[in-house]
């Protein structure tokens, strides 16, 4: 990977951001294989969510996270929208570099219970590595403090994984895991992330028969993103599975309150979030 957007040196290796939506991954094309899952997902009809879902890499916040729930002190009757209120946000500014190795957005988001915050957001090519990166500064701009939600949905194509492909992470018990987890057609987990020496963890997709046998690694920060989340769903038309990197455990957000772990981010104050994928 040498550039985010275009393709170098005639080969189709490149990333396709989404502007009208915060600027996350609408498709990553590895050699002309598009990893994204596009129309094999399942649809709940927020036409929001179906477009960000589509893609490759959407995110969830940053006031909340998951299904929607009561607004803290809200109107009666008023609640957080599913996965929170920045996909489906048009970006107010990018800035690409002249190389194409990196590029800068800066989002406003409205929040759901009328706070105000700023996605200040980095995507790079780190060469030494050779993956993408994404950081992301979360501002608070509105009067109010607010609790800082994130979950960043890295979305798989189902028809890429053969029976031979299989889940990689210390964060497993065993260290890996058949990739089609738990029961049925639909399944999903939440763990404590295992923290590496550099205070990052990690979860591959390994053997992937759509890509030649390599594997996609995702990696994340675990100081603000201490849980590994994984999705699937092979119902019906839906073929999909999701390496997701969370900043709360799955809970309702009256218990993560009264556990202390719904933490506030003051006016003028930012939290960092960091994630990194590759295909090896």
């Amino acid at each position: 990977m040498r550039t985010l957007e275009e393709p170098a040196d005639g080969r189709e290796n490149h990333v396709l951001f989404d502007r009208r939506s915060a600027l996350d991954i609408a498709a990553f094309v590895v050699d002309g294989v598009d990893l994204s899952p596009g129309t094999a997902i399942p649809s709940n009809g927020d036409i929001r969510i179906d477009r960000a879902l589509a893609g490759f890499l959407f995110t969830c916040g940053p006031e909340h996270i998951r299904h929607p729930e009561a607004i803290e002190g809200g109107v009666e009757g008023a609640r957080y929208p599913l996965h929170g209120s920045l996909a489906g946000t048009v970006v107010s500014r990018t800035e690409m570099a002249s190389d194409g190795a990196e590029c800068t957005a800066m989002i406003e988001v409205a929040l759901a219970d009328g706070g105000q915050a700023r996605v200040e957001r980095r995507w790079r090519i780190d060469a030494g590595r050779n993956e993408v990166v994404l950081e992301d500064r979360i501002v608070n701009v509105g009067t109010a403090a607010f609790p800082p939600m994130m979950m960043y949905h890295v979305n798989i194509a189902g028809r890429l994984l053969g029976p031979q492909a299989r889940i990689v992470s210390a964060s497993l018990e065993g260290g890996e895991s058949a990739w089609r987890f738990g029961n049925g057609e639909s399944a999903h987990f939440c763990l404590p992330a295992a923290v590496g020496s550099d205070g990052w963890s990690a979860a591959t997709l390994a053997d992937l028969a759509g890509l030649g046998g390599r594997n996609l690694q995702v990696r994340f920060r675990t100081d603000t993103l201490p849980f590994l989340q994984m999705w699937r769903c092979q119902r019906g038309g839906a073929d999909v599975i999701s390496i997701e990197p969370v900043s709360h455990r799955i809970a309702k957000r009256p218990e993560l309150a009264a556990a202390g772990e719904l933490i506030p981010l003051r006016p003028g104050e930012a939290r960092s979030y960091a994630i990194a994928f590759a295909v090896l």
